[in-house]
């Protein structure tokens, strides 16, 4: 009888939940402070990300010009230190998006293991494709350096040049946002499912990524819809930002995440 009681009190010092996939653990009371601590970094995150980049875009608009265009290079000669300034803060924000990825891979894995790692992926692509947006921007500090030195002959060849990387800036953003929408519609639809966040926070989060994602296809082909597809969810990130830092995830969508998680995927039809 002591042998079996022994056994018995082991069995209740570790609750599992027993489902279609066998059985699992509870999270752990640590685990889902670890997670509130998660929810504040990432809110904090969306809000940094949301004031650098809107910064940096009004510096780059400020002395590049128009979007899309040749660079007034002259401009960029006078104001580097500026640009290059801009181009921290886009790089900060970069930093920002590939942080996202890896602060909500444990999360959403208790959720959905492809989901986790899809979003991880989709994140760094997006952070991959932002440098490289970047990069096209600080390119013109050098041309813009040999422009105003070049001779008049000379000239029109490094307008050209310029007009080169400011189409390849615009692709580079372009496609960097369209991954984004792909990563926020995975993360919305776990939110959304997990119940980390309320029902109607999380269907907005899922319109707005769709709209972006959708805004932005159309803008490679040139609708102009690019800046208007991005503002719900811009604004979804600056609201999420602020009630994670405030509020958190869910309580009881944290404890979900360790119970029925599993039976939902188990649900649906394979």
């Amino acid at each position: 009888m002591a042998i079996d009681q022994v056994d018995r009190s082991a069995v209740v010092d570790r609750p599992r939940v027993v489902t279609e996939r066998g059985p699992r653990e509870t999270i752990p009371l640590t685990t889902t402070k670890t997670y509130r601590t998660t929810a504040k970094i990432v809110g904090a995150v969306y809000l940094a990300g949301f004031v650098v980049g809107l910064v940096g875009s009004g510096i780059f608009q400020s002395i590049l010009g128009a979007t899309g265009a040749s660079a007034n290079l002259p401009a960029v000669a006078a104001r580097s230190a500026l640009l290059a300034f801009g181009a921290i803060l886009w790089l900060m924000a970069v930093a920002g998006d590939a942080a996202h990825g890896v602060l909500m891979f444990p999360i959403l894995r208790r959720y959905h293991e492809r989901i986790a790692f899809g979003y991880l992926a989709s994140r760094i692509v997006d952070a991959v494709f932002i440098a490289v947006m970047v990069l096209f921007v600080l390119l013109q500090i050098p041309l813009a350096s040999a422009f105003v030195k070049a001779a008049v002959t000379d000239a029109s060849v490094l307008q050209t040049v310029s007009g080169l990387f400011a189409q390849g800036q615009v692709y580079a953003y372009d496609i960097g946002m369209i991954t984004l929408g792909v990563s926020g519609l995975m993360l919305c639809y776990t939110l959304y499912r997990a119940k980390l966040l309320p029902r109607l926070v999380g269907g907005w989060g899922l319109i707005g990524y769709a709209i972006l994602f959708v805004g932005m296809l159309s803008e490679v082909m040139g609708s102009g819809l690019g800046l208007a597809s991005s503002i719900p969810g811009g604004l979804w990130e600056a609201f999420v930002g602020v009630w994670l830092i405030a509020k958190g995830f869910s309580s009881s969508g944290l404890a979900q995440l360790g119970k029925d998680a599993s039976q939902i995927d188990t649900a649906r039809p394979t």
